[in-house]
């Protein structure tokens, strides 16, 4: 029987999330944009270090490099991703004895090593154990620029809340199985999701620290569903979007807006009349929500309101988009929204006409 609450490979939260993208100067646009801002440039390659809060964004340009490699494959996408660990030589040396393929990253002379593993669509997952300020990976491989704040409050996001990997259908199991047998992760949620045409099956995944959550989704059934659609354009399995964590969304969101981020448009008006009868006594300025499109999830059972509120950029990078969230006691995924987001997606997806009705 597998302990759940045991961490073996002393996880520790996400450290970094890496983009790369064949249009030159897209993710140099678009993070600014969304309130990171450039800290550090690499010393010896092309790459970038954007920070906003305890978010770590590594953009990648370098020629010839796993990351360019990938974009000429993919397109605009998450390339790459990295668990924080106690000891990266140890979890790597267990990861690699429990079935985990080596990835080599090419490094040049006093450079770290990073050792990294094969992830979601042949991207590699990094495990790094030096990401305290003064002995991070940055400190050593980077150079932080004068003058510029390297913790930037920016927007007021905080933390990488999760991300989730769209897979093929049938092998959201094996994905399963990768973060289970590797890392010990455990299903703390499930969904089947129908709408009117599609539907999804989604599972969310979650490591024993709490901190690293990674839901999969796959297809339910036959048809041009969402799932299919990102497979299509990605070119194969991948990270579908990053979730990343705000003490105040609405003031978050109002930032993003003024900047020029594009963002989903909110579900009809019966989904805000409906939140008092859903979520009695939830506290929320309606209003407020409805004007800006946050969704609402959570539970007020017990007079004791634990809450969600959630919204989404439109596509970013290719079919890539951005989730902005704000939890107060709720620690789901928005499932109360699941539904009505999924057919806002469905009629986004039949007024482009990638859904036929008949």
């Amino acid at each position: 029987m597998v302990n759940h609450d045991e961490n073996p490979m002393g996880l520790m939260g996400f450290e970094f999330v890496e983009f790369a993208s064949p249009n030159p100067g897209q993710l140099e646009e678009l993070f600014p944009r969304m309130g990171f801002t450039l800290v550090a440039r690499h010393r010896s390659k092309q790459v970038l270090l954007y920070r906003q809060g305890g978010i770590n964004f590594i953009v990648n340009n370098e020629p010839h490099s796993q990351a360019a490699y990938f974009a000429a494959e993919h397109g605009p996408s998450a390339c790459g991703m990295a668990f924080r660990v106690r000891d990266a030589h140890q979890a790597y040396a267990l990861a690699l004895s429990r079935g985990a393929q080596p990835v080599e990253i090419p490094t040049g002379p006093m450079e770290l090593r990073l050792p990294a593993i094969k992830g979601i669509g042949g991207a590699p997952l990094y495990l790094i154990d030096r990401f305290e300020d003064g002995k991070s990976i940055y400190d050593i491989d980077f150079e932080f620029l004068e003058g510029v704040d390297r913790h930037p409050v920016g927007f007021g996001l905080k933390v990488i809340d999760h991300l989730t990997h769209n897979v093929y259908r049938g092998r959201m199991a094996f994905w399963a199985r990768f973060y289970e047998s590797l890392f010990n992760f455990r299903e703390i949620r499930y969904f089947d999701i129908q709408g009117e045409y599609t539907g999804l099956t989604s599972k969310a995944m979650t490591a024993p620290d709490g901190m690293i959550r990674i839901p999969l989704n796959e297809e339910s059934k036959k048809g041009s569903g969402q799932i299919e659609e990102f497979l299509m354009q990605f070119n194969g399995e991948g990270i579908q979007h990053v979730a990343l964590l705000t003490d105040d969304l609405l003031a978050t969101i109002d930032q993003l807006a003024l900047a020029g981020i594009p963002l989903m448009t909110a579900p009809n008006d019966a989904y805000y009349e409906m939140l008092d009868e859903r979520l009695p006594g939830h506290g929320q300025p309606v209003s407020e929500l409805q004007t800006r499109g946050i969704l609402l999830d959570g539970s007020t059972a017990g007079g004791s309101p634990r809450l969600l509120l959630q919204i989404f950029s439109q596509t970013l990078l290719g079919p890539v988009f951005f989730e902005f969230i704000q939890r107060r006691g709720d620690d789901g995924f928005g499932e109360g929204n699941f539904k009505a987001l999924f057919e806002s997606i469905e009629r986004d997806q039949l007024r482009r006409g990638v859904l036929e009705t008949a």
